[in-house]
């Protein structure tokens, strides 16, 4: 039989997914363009990671804020093509040199507000939103990402830490640059966007794990997929101390049946075990919702 590598069974996106990763890659790198020349930038806000670095070098050079977002990018393009794949380098060099363009074509336009907490709050959400979309779709909008995994590689701390130090470190240095109440409204976006990319990222129907082990597995399986019309697995466990068999009802549900499948086990077995962890992705199965009759 003939041995098939990685590369062999490599295949090209097709032009549907192609054109609407292109469009939201777009749309992505157009609002973190809009979130930093039209509400942040004017009020002397910054956000983390190359973008927090450019913001700082534009401010204290005069040059063009486009230019270090695409310079100070460009090194970590070749590293991320290397370490993460040529899908991931072209997707971000795309997005890095939209939101490059749009800052420059967006440098006249005045800022939409003098306020600064609607600009940190406002420039925020719209950043946050931005780069949820360029990560969503295969992209990147910052390197500092890429050092984070190199970092990890030789350090006793994770990727997530990582980058929290390199962001904490420049947004302490908006301190020293444009006043410790900008460095601290910079916070306010910073915060407000990473939350927003997490929503932007997994949307508003965040999915769930559901694990429950009932006497009455069958009934309770057949009441979920009855009302609530989602699909169970029925899995063989045993008990570690008594050692007895048990049967556990696994299933997978949005947010917003949260409350009613934990009324539904009320109702039915009162003495269910019951465990609900929040998933970030799912795919393939039987996911999709069925008609509840």
């Amino acid at each position: 039989m003939e041995q098939l590598n990685a590369q062999s069974t490599h295949q090209k996106l097709p032009i549907g997914k192609l054109l609407k990763r292109i469009f939201f890659i777009l749309v992505g790198a157009s609002l973190v363009s809009v979130a930093l020349e039209i509400f942040l930038v004017p009020n002397k806000i910054i956000d983390g990671g190359i973008v927090g670095i450019s913001i700082i070098s534009s401010h204290l050079t005069s040059l063009s804020l486009g230019i270090f977002l695409f310079l100070l990018n460009l090194p970590f393009l070749i590293i991320g093509y290397k370490q993460i794949g040529k899908t991931f380098a072209i997707s971000t060099l795309f997005g890095v040199s939209i939101m490059s363009l749009g800052t420059t074509l967006l440098h006249p336009v005045p800022g939409l507000t003098d306020d600064p907490l609607l600009a940190a709050v406002f420039g925020g959400i719209i950043m946050g939103i931005g780069v949820g979309l360029v990560l969503r779709y295969g992209g990147s909008l910052d390197g500092t990402e890429i050092i984070a995994v190199l970092f990890n590689k030789k350090s006793p701390f994770s990727v997530g830490e990582i980058v929290m130090f390199i962001n904490l470190f420049i947004l302490s240095s908006a301190g020293f640059v444009f006043g410790w109440d900008r460095a601290m409204y910079s916070l306010i976006a910073y915060y407000i966007a990473f939350k927003m990319i997490d929503l932007t990222i997994e949307g508003f129907q965040e999915s769930k794990s559901v694990w429950i082990i009932s006497e009455n597995h069958k009934l309770l399986g057949d009441a979920i997929v009855a009302r609530l019309g989602r699909g169970v697995t029925y899995l063989k466990g045993e008990g570690g101390y008594t050692g007895d068999d048990k049967k556990v009802i696994f299933c997978i549900i949005t947010r917003l049946e949260e409350a009613k499948l934990k009324l539904i086990v009320e109702e039915l077995d009162p003495n269910a075990f019951l465990a609900v962890g929040n998933i970030h992705d799912v795919r393939g199965g039987q996911f999709k919702k069925n008609a509840i009759h």
